[in-house]
């Protein structure tokens, strides 16, 4: 009989956002960010959502956006821990005059090469590779000039062993559905200051192997708010702060509750002093000189994951084109230390 070695401790660690996520959910990798922009930002978007990743930081921003774009990010993922983790991500925005946005996109994440070993001996007997993917199409509406929902269905696909690699077949792989639902509010008691909410990945859990070793999709909330301090024709500067928790129950026994119950179960399986420092607060901060080179750094800090770190951002804006550049600084020793993503975005 075989068993396999697989990257679960890398999964668990490949995820800026909420750390916890990896004993209580499944698929985290749908919790890493995209996007160079947002992530120069610490993270902090949700009440922006102003470009093609609004199909992730929330489908409610596309109802605001009249052109099209393609956004494409790419990032080798935990430099620190392995070579050969990557994450990609691509997206495409199409306004439909009168009704709507529409937006597409795929997130890949690529957990590299597992070695299968026997169960009595530690010699390798195979290798295999990891991937996890998801494909979401959005929809973004307005219901005034200044406030718009959204809505995002996803299908998941979780490959994190080969077919027949371990005594039980199929171990490993996943098929999972979900959808988000996001709000934002511009012009928010006075010009300039918006917010925005989103809740995702919602949906019946992932079984692997059987149904009763199933585990629920890591539902978010994401509550931000975002305030234009400065927007002059040469010089702008946004500021923006968000606040995020994992909406899952799950026992000591391994059970969980679905999804529609853990919106308010997670709120109460411990003390509200404790609850509240699993809500995780991000900071952002841009600046755009004539719109054409953009400045970024933010703080995101997890008290409950011990997680806090400092980023940074470039942006460079030309005709159709704009380059963004987003990077963690985490500390020496840190898995997310000196992560990098690269983001391409094409308006037309």
């Amino acid at each position: 009989m075989k068993k396999i070695l697989v990257a679960f401790t890398l999964m668990a660690l490949a995820l800026p956002n909420l750390l916890q996520a990896q004993s209580e959910s499944a698929v985290p990798f749908l919790l890493i960010t995209p996007g160079a922009r947002a992530n120069g930002m610490g993270e902090a978007f949700v009440a922006i959502a102003d470009d093609a990743t609004a199909t992730y930081w929330n489908p409610a921003g596309l109802a605001f956006q009249t052109k099209r774009e393609i956004s494409l990010m790419h990032s080798n993922w935990l430099p620190q821990l392995a070579s050969d983790l990557f994450f990609e991500y691509a997206s495409f925005v199409y306004p439909m005059k009168g009704l709507g946005t529409l937006g597409l996109s795929v997130t890949y994440l690529n957990l590299g090469k597992q070695i299968i070993t026997g169960e009595d001996s530690p010699e390798p007997l195979g290798e295999f590779s990891s991937n996890e993917f998801a494909i979401a199409a959005s929809f973004g509406s307005n219901l005034s000039k200044t406030s718009a929902i959204g809505l995002s269905l996803k299908y998941i696909r979780s490959n994190l062993a080969s077919v027949g690699a371990g005594a039980e077949k199929g171990d490993g792989r996943a098929n999972a559905f979900a959808f988000d639902l996001g709000f934002l509010k511009q012009n928010l008691l006075l010009n300039g200051l918006s917010f925005g909410v989103n809740i995702t990945n919602m949906g019946p859990k992932v079984v692997y192997i059987d149904a009763a070793q199933a585990d629920p999709l890591p539902t978010n909330l994401n509550i931000g708010f975002a305030y234009k301090l400065l927007d002059q024709e040469f010089n702008k500067i946004t500021v923006a702060v968000e606040f995020d928790k994992l909406l899952v129950r799950k026992y000591q026994d391994g059970t969980s509750d679905p999804w529609y119950k853990a919106l308010f179960t997670s709120w109460a399986d411990e003390d509200f002093s404790t609850e509240m420092k699993r809500v995780i607060t991000n900071i952002g901060l841009e600046y755009w000189y004539s719109n054409i080179i953009a400045l970024r750094t933010g703080y995101h800090y997890d008290e409950i994951g011990k997680v806090k770190y400092i980023t940074f951002g470039a942006g460079l804006k030309y005709s159709l084109y704009q380059l963004d550049f987003g990077y963690i600084s985490a500390g020496e020793g840190h898995p997310l230390s000196d992560t990098m993503r690269f983001s391409l975005a094409i308006g037309f």
